[in-house]
C-alpha cells in the first residue's frame, strides 16, 4: 500500500465515525514526528470501543491502544471512570502488575469527538477457551493476589466499592428447574454487607481482562486490562467476580475451583464461609438472569457456544455449588 493509500484508509477509518478531532489529538500525544499509519478495530469490548493504531515515525514503528467510549451510560460517565483509569495506570507504572503506559485521556472530550484514553499496546491476546483452564486459573490466581497487594497510599487509594446489584434489583429468570435456589440467593444478600479487611481491588478482574502468550507450562500472562472499576474493598469480592466468569464461561466445578487457587498462592479470604458466600452470591446475582451482557463480547472473541441459555443454566448450577459448599 501506497503513503498516501494509507492516510486515506486511516482517515476514512476516523473520519466516517465521527473520529478526526480524536485522530488529532491522539498524534498530539505521539513522539513529535509520529503519526497514525493504520487502525485496526479490537474485538471484545463491551462499554467501550477499543483501537488498535499502528505508528511509524523516524524511529521503529510500535503500536498503542485507543479507549473511547461511545455509548450514552458510558459517555456520561467517562469522566470519572476514565480519570480513575488513568490514576491507576501512573500508580501501576513502577509496579510488577502488567499494565499499560499511559500516553494521554481526554475523560471530559474536550479534544477528542468521544471520551478516550491512548495507552501503549500490552503484547498478548484473551484466551477464553476452555484449553489449558487449570493452569490459566492458577495464573489468574496468583495475578489477582499480586493486585491485592499493590501498597497504595491512603491518599491515593480509589473509591470504595460499589455493589452491582441489590435485593431489590435482581432479575431472576423465568421458567428455572430450581426456583427455590434463586430465592434462597436473594435472601442471603439481603443481609448487611460483612466487615472486610480493605485492599486494593482490579473490580472487574475476569479473563476477558487479562492478555496470556504460550501454551501449555509455557503459559504466562502479559497484560491486565481495563482498570475503569478500581476500587478499594474486599478480596472475596474481586475473588467472586473471578470465579463467576469462570463458572459462565467453564462450568461451575471451574468457577468453584478458583477461591482455592487464590488461597494456595497465599491469598487470605473471609474465615466465615458465611461472609464469603455473601460476596459470592453478591456478583453472581449480578449477571442474573442470563449472563446475555458478557456473552456478546464472548462471542465475538470465538465463544458462540454460550448462548442465554447455556449461561443461565450454568449460572445455576454456580448458585447450587456455593451453597453446597458454603452454605
Amino acid at each position: 500500500m501506497a503513503e498516501d493509500e494509507s492516510a486515506a484508509v486511516v482517515e476514512a477509518e476516523f473520519d466516517d465515525l465521527g473520529w478526526s478531532s480524536t485522530r488529532r489529538w491522539v498524534e498530539r500525544n505521539l513522539r513529535p514526528g509520529d503519526r497514525i499509519r493504520a487502525v485496526e478495530r479490537l474485538r471484545g469490548g463491551w462499554t467501550s470501543q477499543m483501537r488498535r493504531l499502528d505508528i511509524e515515525g523516524d524511529r521503529e514503528p510500535y503500536s498503542v491502544a485507543l479507549r473511547s467510549f461511545v455509548k450514552p451510560f458510558f459517555v456520561k460517565h467517562a469522566l470519572g471512570l476514565l480519570t480513575r483509569e488513568a490514576d491507576i495506570l501512573r500508580l501501576l507504572a513502577d509496579t510488577a502488575v502488567p499494565t499499560a503506559r499511559l500516553h494521554g485521556v481526554d475523560a471530559a472530550a474536550e479534544h477528542c469527538d468521544h471520551p478516550s484514553l491512548l495507552m501503549s499496546l500490552l503484547p498478548g491476546s484473551v484466551r477464553l477457551g476452555d484449553e489449558d483452564i487449570e493452569r490459566k486459573s492458577w495464573l489468574l490466581a496468583r495475578q489477582l493476589l499480586a493486585i491485592h497487594e499493590v501498597n497504595v497510599p491512603e491518599g491515593a487509594r480509589p473509591r470504595t466499592y460499589e455493589a452491582w446489584t441489590g435485593p431489590e434489583r435482581v432479575r431472576l429468570p423465568e421458567g428455572s428447574r430450581r426456583p427455590e435456589v434463586w430465592q434462597r440467593a436473594v435472601e442471603v444478600i439481603r443481609r448487611p454487607p460483612p466487615g472486610y479487611r480493605p485492599c486494593f481491588l482490579h473490580r472487574d478482574f475476569h479473563p476477558g481482562n487479562v492478555l496470556f502468550e504460550g501454551e501449555g507450562a509455557g503459559l504466562t500472562i502479559t497484560g491486565v486490562v481495563d482498570w475503569v472499576e478500581t476500587s478499594w474493598g474486599p478480596a472475596d469480592l474481586d475473588v467472586a467476580h473471578c470465579s463467576t466468569n469462570l463458572a459462565l464461561l467453564h462450568g461451575a466445578p471451574a468457577g468453584m475451583r478458583f477461591a482455592d487457587h487464590y488461597v494456595a498462592a497465599g491469598g487470605t479470604l473471609s474465615g466465615d464461609p458465611a461472609d464469603h458466600l455473601y460476596w459470592r452470591l453478591l456478583d453472581a446475582l449480578a449477571f442474573a438472569p442470563n449472563a446475555e451482557k458478557v456473552a456478546e463480547p464472548w462471542r465475538e472473541l470465538g465463544r458462540e457456544d454460550v448462548t442465554s441459555v447455556v449461561l443461565a443454566q450454568r449460572l445455576e448450577e454456580y448458585l447450587q455449588a456455593l451453597f453446597c459448599r458454603y452454605g
